[in-house]
């Protein structure tokens, strides 16, 4: 029987009652208290059902001009400005996370920037790279995929990120692809207010009902067979390394692409002579980059190498300072304190240090001490895995090397990651070797970085929040930075002798999409093939 006190499913349009075989409730982690909101756990039975009304959606959909995308991404991004106030409330009470600036000032904005930067590029059209060789009349395009694209938000970001309105949301609508949300336990309430809005746009604009539909909750086994059932197009998840590889491996055996952010520790690499020039302004750097979220970022640096000396020595005595000087913020939920535990306590066992910190604090709120470790780099290279466990939340491991040769030796045993960054005296004293690690820490990050914390990540299409694994599962591709990001969710179309009135717009000779980019005969040129 469906537990018939749950919060409704958004299907086709819809907000039904689920066939629910569970609930759950968020949890406020300010106060330990249970929200008292009930979410349905779906059974297959409302996938199946998603999934069906999602594949006519996508048929639905290639009769959907671009720029109708693009006007239901507009609006939805001023449905949400609109209902900012009970957004904000909702998601502070769900994530802890401050309304000022950050929910309100910073991640609301950066929220409906990007949907309008994707109802731009789906506008723009130039993210389908149209090309034509005209001599034997081969021509090619990116085009939406078939069927739905099923989105898995993170904790850590109940706007920016979310299933529901998040960059991996806007990407795949404005490539032309039905979604089918599956909100994070975390912030259920936040999501269910963004999927309101979301219908409403959708019905203003007079787009498919099922382009936007959200489930709640998933057993583990049941999430696996969605991302690797025939109808899914493709998915996108963002959360812990061991659920995504968990999804990943499904969806490969069923031969459907996924693309996911797992796991970075985004090493940052001091040089002395940035220690000499400026070591209290480094430190500061450090020190906000840190503490931002609590720690729950996935840029944040949790991995710090610098050369044994005496201004790194002091470098670290000055932000074990600070650290037991500076307040302890709320995590996210009990399974990132209890994750953080095990962490940091397999990072000591594996032989780093305490230097500061290290344990859960009694607190009415989900909160753990400001925590340092740090371990020499012979120890390091010795078991560099171990070391690379990612500590979610307030913590980070110092390694101090004793040469740079040491330095390129610990870079070589990274794994790969979101970012890194160099930071190296202003002037030119750290030339020599920076010029020797930042070749091979290049190819070990999505995103390198010079004298700046990686924390910011900007909305931008230069943007690339990807890297080699285990940060993605892929390194090719973004989940941030418009039109870039899209091409997760589309396929690449041949034409070959194909009559010019049965092509798409962008590949007909008369182009009549006014100035759109093309490559004809090996050259990008705009507007009509010649």
């Amino acid at each position: 029987m469906p537990f018939r006190k749950s919060q409704p499913i958004l299907l086709a349009g819809e907000w039904r009652e689920a066939d629910a075989i569970d609930t759950f409730h968020a949890v406020n982690p300010m106060t330990k208290k249970v929200i008292d909101i009930e979410y349905p756990i779906s059974s297959m039975k409302d996938v199946e059902f998603a999934l069906g009304k999602a594949t006519k959606a996508s048929e639905q959909l290639l009769k959907v001009p671009p720029e109708q995308i693009g006007d239901f991404l507009e609006c939805y991004a001023e449905l949400i400005e609109k209902r900012r106030i009970d957004l904000v409330e909702m998601a502070f009470e769900e994530t802890a996370l401050p309304k000022e600036p950050r929910l309100n000032t910073i991640e609301l904005p950066r929220t409906t920037d990007q949907l309008r930067q994707a109802a731009a590029a789906s506008k723009e059209r130039s993210w389908k790279m149209p090309i034509i060789d005209t001599k034997v009349n081969i021509r090619s395009i990116f085009a939406s995929l078939e069927g739905a694209v099923v989105v898995f938000g993170p904790n850590n970001f109940p706007f920016a990120f979310n299933s529901v309105s998040g960059g991996d949301f806007a990407s795949a609508i404005a490539a032309g692809n039905p979604v089918i949300a599956k909100a994070n336990p975390s912030h259920p309430s936040t999501t269910r207010l963004l999927a309101e809005e979301a219908l409403k746009a959708l019905k203003e604009v007079k787009l498919p009902l099922s382009f936007v539909q959200l489930l709640y909750g998933l057993r583990y086994e049941d999430g696996e067979k969605m991302v690797s059932h025939p109808l899914v197009g493709a998915t996108a998840y963002t959360g812990s390394k061991k659920a995504g590889l968990k999804l990943k491996a499904a969806a490969d055996r069923a031969g459907k692409p996924i693309y996911l952010e797992m796991s970075s520790i985004n090493p940052v690499i001091i040089l002395p002579g940035a220690l000499e020039e400026r070591r209290e302004e480094v430190i500061e750097e450090f020190l906000i980059s840190f503490f931002m979220g609590t720690g729950q970022f996935c840029t944040k640096p949790g991995l710090v190498v610098m050369i044994k000396d005496e201004e790194s020595e002091i470098f670290v005595e000055e932000v074990k300072k600070q650290l037991e000087d500076r307040p302890m913020g709320t995590l996210l939920s009990e399974g990132v304190e209890r994750n953080l535990d095990l962490s940091i306590e397999a990072l000591h066992s594996a032989g780093a240090e305490k230097v500061t910190g290290g344990a859960k604090v009694s607190k009415e709120s989900y909160c753990f001490q400001n925590t340092l470790l740090r371990i020499n780099g012979q120890k390091f290279l010795k078991n560099p895995k171990a070391f690379q466990q990612e500590a979610f939340g307030n913590a980070a491991l110092f390694v101090l090397a004793e040469n740079s040769e040491e330095i390129l030796k610990i870079i070589r045993s990274l794994d790969g990651n979101l970012t890194a960054s160099i930071y190296s005296h202003r002037h030119g004293k750290d030339n020599g070797i920076y010029d020797k690690i930042a070749p091979l820490l290049r190819r070990k990050v999505g995103r390198l970085l010079n004298d700046k914390m990686p924390t910011g990540v900007a909305v931008s299409p230069a943007m690339n929040h990807g890297g080699p694994y285990p940060a993605t599962g892929h390194p090719g591709f973004t989940s941030v930075g418009i039109p870039a990001s899209m091409l997760r969710f589309v396929m690449l179309q041949c034409y070959d002798n194909v009559r010019e009135k049965r092509l798409p717009l962008e590949l007909q000779d008369k182009n009549p999409t006014g100035k759109l980019w093309r490559r004809i005969d090996g050259e990008w040129t705009q507007g009509d093939v010649k």
